[in-house]
């Protein structure tokens, strides 16, 4: 149990209109199946003196380390629109690790047994899905995203009940904190103005320490908060990256992805791409995601009208002009982070035109999003005889021309491109090829897999299996829930 835990539990602290106090479930038979070294470096923690056995009991939650106040956490959501009251159904808190540095991290037990917020869940997850979690989450890491990561998976030793049975599992997610818009909801919803205030102020000393001190704490955070989500937003679109299932409660206050569902990676352009089963009009396609973005941080506003200003009016008027800036912020960062990808330095008034011409043809010709910004990095990737078409090459001579623009020469150009554009994804066949083999017990597909992803802006030999998109058509993704 010497691992280098250094727990300090402050949420476990609030009243407990915002938590249960819970432990998880323990399991028959608990097996540590992967362990995210390069994580528990960063954490401080070290696993080389504890037996497997050992880890597979703490890592599953039967045995508990010391200093750890357990706990579920109450939020809200709207869930594909829809607003519920939920809360951790499936989830413990263990607490907060602090690591050397300061930096203060969640630990949690996804999977781990049941709480007073499962509603009709048993409480339990499902190996592929956390394996996926596990996966999506290092790649979302390692491509410079603002994440939540995973520090283990542990298969139960139990079968869990879906439409078949399928063999249980707990993953360990670590966060800078679950504070979710769904939890504002929350409390927003309870009414009671005392909470409201603790919620901002809590949230303020822990995440945005630097308007602790602000005339209006709850507008300066909405706009700290849009800010965050912005740049989150545009690096998805950046990678071809689908979250699935956008619902407030899958978006943190502190900027990072959370909550991998039934999330992929785009291989051809189509912004209309969606992968989740659930999601039948596509309210969290790949274009979508913008526009779902600022709903949800409407969303959040609303909450924090009254402390906004005493006068609803007023306080509604400016959540309203602030909610109505992320088009400006979100186009702005979203046309500097294409520019990045073509490699155009300063501002030209023709550059929307140059990129939405490129997505144009892309679409039109089912083009691979990843592997075009690849080809015109002079990165060949099996056969690019679709880049000999008539309106590319035309297109090509235009970009062509406008990097020779660049106040920079074209090898800086070309740097830039290489910092924005990865070379690899985790493609969606590979995933599913990772969890299949994991079923029946070989791991060894998952870590090549993951070690092929790490540093993926970089050309390395061996990859090229990895970086062949497959034929997405009727690919389905899942919750597990």
């Amino acid at each position: 149990m010497t691992i280098g835990w250094h727990f300090d539990n402050t949420y476990s602290k609030l009243s407990n209109t915002f938590k249960e106090e819970i432990k998880p479930t323990p399991v028959h038979n608990p097996t540590v199946v992967i362990l995210n070294d390069n994580l528990a470096k960063d954490l401080n923690l070290d696993f080389s003196n504890i037996s497997k056995k050992d880890l597979s009991e703490i890592f599953s939650g039967n045995k508990i380390p010391k200093d750890t106040t357990t706990i579920a956490q109450a939020y809200a959501g709207h869930q594909f629109g829809h607003f519920t009251m939920l809360g951790d159904g499936r989830a413990v808190l263990l607490g907060e690790h602090i690591a050397s540095n300061n930096k203060r991290f969640d630990v949690q037990f996804k999977g781990s047994g049941r709480t007073s917020f499962s509603r009709t869940g048993d409480g339990r997850a499902v190996l592929g899905p956390m394996l996926r979690e596990y996966i999506i989450s290092e790649a979302i890491h390692t491509l410079k995203i603002s994440t939540t990561r995973s520090l283990a998976v542990v298969k139960t030793g139990e079968k869990v009940v879906r439409e078949n049975l399928l063999p249980g599992a707990i993953l360990t997610r670590v966060a800078s904190s679950h504070i979710r818009v769904g939890t504002f909801q929350y409390i927003a919803a309870k009414q009671n103005l005392d909470d409201l205030n603790t919620l901002v102020d809590y949230t303020i000393a822990r995440h945005y320490p630097e308007i602790k001190s602000s005339n209006n704490k709850a507008l300066d955070l909405l706009n700290l908060v849009m800010e965050k989500q912005c740049k989150l937003v545009v690096d998805w679109m950046r990678v071809g990256f689908i979250h699935g299932v956008m619902n407030t409660d899958n978006m943190a206050i502190s900027g990072e992805t959370i909550d991998y569902g039934p999330c992929a990676f785009m291989n051809q352009y189509d912004p209309k791409t969606v992968f989740s089963s659930i999601d039948k009009f596509g309210r969290y396609s790949f274009s979508n995601q913008p526009p779902i973005t600022k709903w949800n941080l409407a969303r959040f506003a609303e909450c924090l009208i009254p402390l906004i200003n005493k006068d609803e009016n007023t306080a509604i008027k400016l959540a309203t002009e602030t909610i109505d800036n992320f088009q400006n912020i979100y186009e702005e960062k979203w046309l500097n982070m294409m520019r990045d990808k073509l490699g155009l330095y300063g501002n030209d008034e023709n550059d929307k035109k140059l990129i939405n011409d490129l997505l144009n043809w892309m679409q039109k010709n089912k083009a691979d999003y990843t592997n075009t910004f690849c080809y015109l990095m002079n990165i060949e990737i099996g056969s690019n005889n679709l880049y000999d078409d008539k309106d590319f090459v035309n297109w090509n001579k235009d970009w062509q021309k406008r990097v020779s623009a660049n106040e920079v020469s074209k090898e800086n150009s070309l740097e830039l491109m290489k910092k924005t554009n990865p070379i690899i994804i985790p493609r969606n066949h590979k995933v599913e090829e990772a969890l299949k083999a994991a079923y029946k017990d070989d791991f060894q597909v998952i870590k090549k897999l993951l070690s092929n992803l790490n540093n993926p802006y970089d050309k390395k030999k061996g990859i090229e299996d990895y970086q062949y998109p497959s034929n997405d058509n009727g690919y389905q993704t899942f919750c597990g829930t």
